[in-house]
């Protein structure tokens, strides 16, 4: 049986944690991937589906956003964590230390992760642990500042992002792989993402949702009516999609998510933003919570099983799924195509049960 999450938490914040992760998970899992390649193209099915892929550039799919509301949950997060440490007697210097530990473990293990994908050790900075570890550092040093010198620092982050691009090539700042992004990844790295236009620097504009997320877990904080927080955070939101769909529709900056622009910033934002005021009206303030235990404890458990999922659970799992789904349902008639969907929910199942034994053995992973 779940055990109840102790009083005092925030359990919608946990919710959407855990909803994100399993969503990472599922990915990992190649539940995403088995469905595609079973539904026919041009049907509903792939339609729907095809929301679970990132957009190849100038766009926005729902796959896209996973990413943000990672970062914006670690920001959320992290009024809360300071305040119990405080609560603990920790100093800020204490803090900043831990801080510093937390970034440099987040940079050392995104590094880990590209040579897992790549087979031997890289230097490649592409992955949203790396982008943490700068987003966090920038966060927690602003963090007790006042809401409209953090939102100043956010804003600043984007309006540089702009320059740079812009500074760059003036006619034609967003080009795939002929971008600023690019031509600073080949200083740093000496090479670029070419199969997918990642850059390094995305840290920078992102570091906006670590920061925003900070912002609404301080207003979550404070002795403000529920009705009033709900109702900043939409406002809020509104404003994020309102200008970052304008500037894209306007032909000004074109929403691309793999170079991080500022438009896909403010309207991946917004999205969580009203992302976080439901989750928080359903469960903390409506009560609603009998659903939430199932993704709580993935939540619980966050970078341990994305570090998990992306590397041994990913190569392990995997394969044992299929030994008992396309293995066991193949000879029985059941379509290859079923059949490795059903592996990949039983994979996935393995990863969320894992999480369940931590869970009930009371292991957290922290850094």
């Amino acid at each position: 049986m779940i055990q109840k999450f102790p009083s005092g938490r925030l359990l919608s914040l946990d919710a959407f944690r855990g909803i994100t992760m399993l969503l990472l998970m599922a990915e990992a899992a190649f539940v995403y991937g088995a469905v595609t390649d079973y539904v026919a193209d041009g049907s509903i099915g792939a339609a729907v589906i095809s929301q679970f892929h990132h957009h190849p550039w100038n766009g926005l799919r729902f796959w896209d956003l996973i990413q943000p509301f990672f970062m914006f949950i670690v920001g959320v997060a992290m009024p809360f964590s300071l305040a119990a440490r405080q609560r603990k007697g920790a100093s800020w210097n204490a803090s900043f230390r831990h801080i510093l530990r937390r970034c440099f473990l987040l940079l050392s293990f995104g590094v880990g992760l590209h040579w897992v994908y790549s087979g031997q050790p890289v230097w490649e900075l592409w992955n949203v642990l790396t982008q943490l570890s700068f987003t966090v550092l920038i966060t927690f040093l602003i963090l007790g500042w006042d809401w409209k010198k953090q939102l100043a620092v956010a804003i600043a982050c984007l309006l540089l992002t702009e320059l740079l691009y812009r500074g760059y090539d003036a006619t034609a700042p967003f080009i795939k792989d002929q971008n600023f992004g690019s031509w600073f990844d080949l200083l740093l790295m000496g090479k670029i993402n070419g199969g997918g236009g990642w850059v390094t620097i995305n840290c920078l504009p992102t570091a906006a949702h670590t920061v925003w997320g900070a912002m609404c877990g301080k207003l979550l904080m404070d002795g403000f009516s529920p009705g009033q927080k709900i109702r900043w955070l939409g406002i809020a939101g509104l404003i994020g999609l309102a200008t970052g769909y304008g500037l894209d529709l306007a032909g000004v900056t074109p929403i691309v998510k793999r170079i991080a622009t500022s438009s896909f910033v403010l309207v991946s934002g917004g999205y969580a933003l009203l992302a976080l005021a439901f989750f928080y009206w359903l469960v903390d303030v409506k009560g609603v919570k009998g659903w939430t235990a199932p993704f709580a404890i993935v939540g619980a458990n966050s970078i341990f099983i994305y570090l998990f999922s992306e590397t041994i659970g990913h190569q392990w799992l995997v394969g044992f799924g299929r030994i008992f789904g396309n293995g066991t349902l193949e000879p029985l008639g059941v379509s290859a195509g079923l059949a490795t969907i059903v592996s990949s929910l039983l994979t996935l199942g393995m990863m969320w049960y894992l999480c369940y034994w931590l869970y009930q053995k009371k292991v957290f992973f922290k850094i």
